[in-house]
């Protein structure tokens, strides 16, 4: 049995397109673990997210001891001496003790930055999305168009040889035959001009995946619609957790946090210090040294250096409430957009399914009509015209429907994990 299948079998893989057994089959969910993984703009993200970290602990290494060590050998020679030697060595270190919760205050405000952070990560990863979405539902287009135009140049090589007996039957014109052959000739540039777009759209996916080098690829899926909204949502509760609205309130409480360290530079500064050392002319050194200390800085004039410090302070959180309000009201009135777009979108849909459906009943009929003569080539190929058209518009409503989803779902500031 074995023996009998297996001849069968290997034919038939090699009657496949080379194409087809060349080209990598990937899934939506394949695609989001490939970017999530190795898009540039995310891994830049994470990066500006571990610089404010790190910023925050130099800004937090102030709250600390500062403890420094230190040991030297020096010789010093004179014209009337032979010379000397000195060893030596020691600690110091000196310990913040107040001032006016300025340091505190800046901590509190980088913490306030990496939040910031964050929310441009989320920011960015729904961009991500986006356009990965976009890559996507392009190539899945660009596949399914190959056999639309494929469809079309077959309705229209048909048409040509019906035409063709007619005319070489006396029954049709010249110009009918003229205007068919033109129609194949449109069709089959439509086919190859589908081919080509296959390739852009795989080279697309590609970038948007973040891979580095480029291979044939061909994405398995469908033109359904998940998140579709129907019903329409509060768009200000939406908004509240869109990362581009919280990034900027997350700006505008670290803006709070630096007029707070700004006024703490009117209060006095408080520091400890100690140390201990040794010294002498030989080595090891023997002579013995400590010191401890407090110390208190205060302002007293810097031509009005503090007071511009506080303004500028003030100004950059007037700077950020602002932004933030409109960051909001623009979340809001993309939200609006976008949902109106989606219903609009999925409506569209339908509408064109039914064009489709009577488009091709009435493709069956003129057909008939036509090859008894009936209707004249002039009616009969503005109904096919019409198919052509139909099949075309369907295929683009279905795209347009999932591209609108992919907007909506990036308006509402959903990251590259989403479900949908």
């Amino acid at each position: 049995m074995i023996k009998r299948v297996l001849p069968v079998f290997i034919l038939f893989l090699l009657c496949l397109p080379f194409e087809a057994r060349a080209e990598e089959v990937l899934t939506w969910q394949n695609c989001v673990r490939e970017a999530a993984k190795n898009h540039p703009d995310l891994i830049s993200s994470i990066e500006g997210i571990n610089q404010e970290k790190a910023a925050k602990a130099v800004t937090a290494s102030g709250l600390y001891p500062q403890i420094t060590g230190t040991a030297g050998v020096s010789t010093a020679k004179t014209s009337s001496s032979s010379g000397s030697d000195d060893y030596s060595y020691g600690a110091s270190a000196s310990q913040l003790v107040f001032d006016g919760f300025k340091t505190a205050n800046e901590v509190k405000s980088a913490s306030e930055n990496i939040q910031a952070a964050k929310e441009s990560y989320r920011f960015t990863s729904s961009q991500v999305r986006l356009n990965l979405r976009t890559a996507f539902i392009n190539l899945l287009k660009a596949q399914e168009l190959i056999q639309v135009t494929e469809d079309i140049t077959k309705i229209r090589r048909d048409n040509l040889v019906l035409i063709t007996l007619r005319y070489e039957s006396g029954l049709e014109h010249k110009g009918a035959l003229l205007k068919a052959e033109a129609d194949v000739a449109q069709a089959s540039f439509e086919a190859s001009q589908a081919k080509r777009d296959v390739e852009l759209s795989q080279r697309q996916l590609t970038k948007e995946m973040g891979r580095k080098e480029f291979k044939p690829m061909y994405v398995k899926a469908d033109f359904t619609v998940s998140d579709s909204a129907k019903e329409k949502p509060s768009f200000e509760e939406i908004v509240k957790t869109n990362p581009s609205v919280l990034q900027t309130v997350a700006k505008k409480n670290s803006a709070a946090y630096g007029i707070k360290s700004a006024y703490a530079n009117f209060a006095p500064e408080v520091s400890g210090a100690a140390g201990a050392s040794k010294s002498s002319a030989s080595w090891p050194p023997e002579n013995e040294q400590w010191n401890l200390g407090l110390s208190l800085n205060l302002p007293i004039f810097e031509g009005g250096l503090r007071f511009a410090q506080v303004n500028q302070a003030k100004a950059a959180y007037n700077q950020a409430v602002a932004n933030e309000r409109s960051t909001k009201d623009t979340a809001i009135v993309s939200l609006e957009q976008t949902w109106v777009s989606l219903q609009d979108a999925i409506e569209t849909v339908v509408v064109q399914l039914k064009t489709l459906e009577a488009a091709q009943e009435r493709s069956k009929i003129a057909e008939a009509q036509y090859s008894v003569g009936f209707i004249t080539f002039d009616n009969w190929i503005i109904i096919e015209d019409e198919l052509v058209r139909a099949k075309i518009n369907y295929l683009n409503a279905q795209a347009n429907a999932v591209l609108a989803e992919a907007n909506w779902i990036q308006a509402k500031g959903e990251t590259l994990e989403y479900a949908q």
